[in-house]
C-alpha cells in the first residue's frame, strides 16, 4: 500500500489577478489561509483552475514558491507540472521538488495527445525525475486524450504514482480502474457533481473548483461520507448541484473567479483567451450564490 497525499477535500485554488493581470499574491495567500482555516484538506496550485497555462516559467515557479512558504506545512501543497512536453513536465518537477512542494499534478499531454504507450512513458518519465508523489490528471475533454483502465494498471506498479484526479466523467472505468488498481492508486474526484458517487466505489475524496468558494461544505461532503454518513454526505452534494453547474456553465475558471468577486474576494480577471462571462451566465450564477448564502 502506498502513503495517501490526503484524505478529504484539495482546493484546485484560482491565481487572483490585478487589474493589470499580474498575479496578485497578497490576495492568494488570503484566500490560501481562509481555505485551511475552513477545513481544505490540501492545496493544488497552478492547476487549470491556477490558470497555468498563461503563466510565464518564472510566474508558476514563483506561484508554487509563495503557496509553499505561505501554507507553510499546514496541509499538503501539490504543485501543478504538467506539460505536453516531456522534457518540460520533467524540469518543472525537479523545480517543484525543490521549492518544496509536498507532490505534483500532471495532466495528460494536450494537443500533440499520444497514444496509452506514450502515456506510460511520459508517466514514468515525470515520477521517475523526483521522489514526490504524483497525481495523474485525466480529463479527456481539454486534453483530447484519456487514460484507461489497464494503462492505469500498469502506471500505478511505479513506486511514486500514488492517485488520479479523475475528470473522465465516466464512472463506470473509473469503477474498473478501482476495481484493478486496489490499493495501489488512488483515485479523488475531479468533478464536483460526483464526489459522492466516486468515494462510494473507494475515492479518497475531491480535488475541486467548488471549494474556492464553499470550502467548508466540500471538506463536510467528504468528512460525512469518511464518517459513515452517507445520506448526509449525498443530501449536502445534491443541495449544492446548482451552484456546482452555474461554476461550469462557462470555461473554468471563468465562473469561479466571478463567484470570488462578487463574494468581493478580489479574484481578478482572467487572462486571455479566457474573457468575461454572459450577462445571463452571470445572473444565473449571482442567483445560486444567493441561495447558497454566499452574497446577498
Amino acid at each position: 500500500m502506498k502513503n495517501t497525499i490526503f484524505t478529504g477535500s484539495a482546493v484546485a485554488i484560482v491565481t487572483p489577478m490585478n487589474d493589470d493581470f499580474s498575479i496578485n499574491y497578497a490576495q492568494l495567500g488570503t484566500l490560501i489561509d481562509e481555505q485551511i482555516e475552513n477545513g481544505t484538506d490540501a492545496i493544488v496550485i497552478c492547476g487549470t483552475t491556477g490558470e497555468s497555462a498563461t503563466m510565464t516559467d518564472d510566474e508558476h515557479i514563483e506561484a508554487i514558491r509563495y503557496c509553499v512558504e505561505r501554507v507553510n506545512k499546514r496541509v499538503p501543497v501539490i504543485a501543478g507540472a504538467g506539460s505536453n512536453d516531456t522534457a518540460y513536465a520533467v524540469m518543472l518537477s525537479k523545480e517543484s521538488k525543490q521549492l518544496g512542494a509536498d507532490a505534483l499534478l500532471h495532466v495528460t499531454p494536450y494537443y500533440n495527445k499520444t497514444s496509452q504507450l506514450g502515456l506510460i512513458r511520459h508517466f514514468n518519465a515525470v515520477a521517475d525525475a523526483t521522489d514526490l508523489p504524483v497525481i495523474l490528471y485525466d480529463v479527456p475533454s481539454r486534453t483530447g486524450v484519456g487514460i484507461q483502465p489497464q494503462t492505469y494498471l500498469e502506471l500505478s506498479k511505479h513506486p511514486n504514482i500514488v492517485a488520479a484526479k479523475e475528470a473522465s466523467g465516466n464512472i463506470s472505468a473509473v469503477a474498473k480502474t478501482i476495481s484493478m488498481c486496489g490499493d495501489a492508486l488512488d483515485i479523488y474526484s475531479g468533478n464536483d457533481d460526483q464526489i459522492v458517487p466516486l468515494m462510494s466505489l473507494g475515492a479518497k475524496g475531491v480535488i475541486s473548483v467548488l471549494a474556492n468558494v464553499m470550502p467548508r461544505q466540500t471538506h463536510d461532503i467528504c468528512q460525512l461520507f469518511l464518517d459513515g454518513k452517507v445520506k448526509e454526505s449525498a443530501r449536502l452534494q445534491l443541495d449544492l448541484m446548482g451552484l456546482i453547474g452555474a461554476l461550469f456553465s462557462d470555461v473554468n475558471p471563468i465562473p469561479v473567479k466571478e463567484a470570488l468577486n462578487l463574494m468581493d474576494k478580489k479574484a481578478g480577471p482572467c487572462r486571455l483567451p479566457l474573457v468575461e462571462m454572459s450577462d445571463s451566465a452571470r445572473d444565473a450564477l449571482k442567483a445560486e450564490l444567493i441561495k447558497a448564502g454566499l452574497i446577498k
